[in-house]
């Protein structure tokens, strides 16, 4: 097992934020172009500020259903993401609005969709766990919790049996890998792998915090990267608030996978900066303290430090790419609100292969 992070055989706390840089594997990263890294900043605020304004509409009785939001977690998605090739497919769980951006829906379809309007992502149908683009290879959005790694797996399989270089990403919560699912899908994964017909990219996004439950009380297996052993599937860690660190992995498994058709496994040791879903107010599992400390590793802040230190970019510069962000927001609110509800004709339409 390769790990990438000097402290990978030794499993921190919530409360500990992990360390930048040090990795056992890599060498540091090549400094990234700085064009391509500010259009990565540029991205994560739109996330970050697309991800606000949901949170406000929820709270304002807008938007319905439930909704989980991505907010300190860009760095993750928006790294993997960038090893996407077409004909690749994309599959996570319901914290989904990032992914759905990142690999091409509109902030105007997407708020749309969480406003359950017939000009959103899938016509009002799915709300905000179950966004689908296939069209751009994302392929759900999943509301069960678990339920979708079997599909991912299934998805992987079905690419090298049609003969394409095609690879799945399935990204998965800490919560998820304690699922049955998880055990049933690791395992044929594994079993298809001997034979380089199962070219799945597990992403686990480590982010403290089943719902409610910290990792250290969900499991006595700690190191969530180990349970992929049993299944004969490599891994290795990733701090997953570091773009660079996240970017240099995602590039190389991907590549690995690819080549070889064979399962492989990435744990991003990440942190949410907000509540577990909108409603989740309260916050009884956790300290304002270890909040306001991981805050201190905010992916986009380090992306930000990293644009100014290198005299890339201004201070000015930066109010200005939020403010263009934040305008391109609130239009995509205005458009959610001003959006005709679905007609009642759409009923029963993507719901059926025949007439019914």
């Amino acid at each position: 097992m390769a790990t990438t992070q000097n402290e990978g055989k030794k499993r921190r706390t919530a409360t500990t934020p992990a360390k930048r840089g040090a990795t056992a594997e890599r060498q540091d990263h090549q400094q990234l172009d700085p064009q391509k890294l500010l259009d990565f900043y540029r991205k994560m605020v739109e996330i970050r500020l697309f991800e606000d304004a949901a949170q406000k509409g929820f709270r304002t009785g807008k938007i319905g259903g439930y909704l989980h939001v991505y907010s300190g977690q860009e760095a993750v998605a928006t790294g993997f993401l960038d090893a996407y090739e077409p004909g690749d497919r994309i599959i996570t769980a319901y914290r989904d609005h990032a992914h759905a951006l990142l690999l091409g829906s509109t902030p105007n379809e997407v708020m749309a969709e969480l406003y359950g309007k017939g000009t959103g992502l899938v016509k009002g149908k799915g709300g905000s766990m179950h966004l689908f683009d296939v069209k751009n290879g994302f392929w759900g959005g999943y509301g069960i919790v678990g339920g979708h790694i079997p599909l991912g797996v299934g998805m992987a399989y079905s690419l090298r049996y049609l003969k394409t270089d095609g690879i799945v990403q399935l990204y998965l919560g800490d919560g998820a890998i304690h699922n049955g699912a998880f055990h049933e899908a690791a395992n044929l994964a594994g079993l298809w792998g001997r034979d380089g017909l199962n070219p799945t990219l597990f992403i686990l996004e480590n982010n403290q915090y089943g719902m409610g439950t910290s990792v250290e009380r969900a499991t006595a297996q700690t190191d969530l990267g180990a349970k992929f052993d049993s299944y004969g599937i490599e891994h290795e860690k990733v701090d997953g608030m570091d773009l660079d660190a996240v970017l240099e992995v995602a590039h190389r498994a991907a590549k690995r996978v690819r080549e070889s058709g064979k399962p492989y496994a990435v744990e991003a040791l990440t942190y949410r900066l907000v509540p577990h879903g909108a409603a989740d107010f309260l916050e009884k599992y956790r300290t304002k303290e270890e909040v306001r400390e991981w805050k201190q590793r905010d992916p986009i802040a380090l992306v930000e430090h990293e644009l100014l230190e290198s005299g890339e970019i201004s201070e000015e510069q930066i109010s200005q790419i939020r403010d263009e962000n934040k305008k391109l927001i609130d239009e995509a609110v205005k458009f959610a609100e001003e959006s005709p509800e679905p007609d009642l004709s759409e009923l029963k339409t993507d719901v059926y292969a025949t007439a019914v």
